[in-house]
């Protein structure tokens, strides 16, 4: 099992897809990070050789910043934006969206899915 940032990556799925399971790398940045080391996208993970590995591993660790890093920044700006006491920061308190999405039909799951439409959550009429 090839361990990468501190998350073992399944050794059942390509290289390309298992590299996404790490916190700040996507597809076309696993796709780049593999070109740039040399390994072959269409690989599977348990196929790929130790020399690989380590090369991999340096490759995400001293050029991308990922995991605990990565969610320690956004933590920071989200808590700088707070402390500005700006709009986005405001919202984010709120937690309500940030980027300007409509409230009134959306955004349910933050709002705590509430529905204030006409028979939505209505409840049976008992019969007697």
């Amino acid at each position: 099992m090839l361990r990468i940032a501190g998350i073992n990556l399944p050794d059942d799925k390509k290289i390309k897809i298992a590299l996404t399971h790490i916190y700040g790398i996507g597809p076309s940045t696993s796709e780049k990070i593999l070109e740039k080391v040399g390994i072959d996208k269409e690989l599977r993970t348990k196929d790929v050789e130790t020399q690989d590995a380590n090369k991999l591993r340096d490759e995400i660790e001293k050029g991308y910043k990922v995991e605990g890093d990565l969610k320690h920044e956004i933590k920071m700006n989200v808590k700088r934006l707070r402390e500005v006491g700006c709009y986005r920061g405001s919202r984010h308190q709120k937690s309500l969206p940030v980027r300007g999405q409509r409230t009134k039909t959306n955004s349910r799951t933050v709002r705590g899915n509430v529905r204030k439409t006409m028979g939505s959550g209505r409840r049976t009429v008992e019969k007697t």
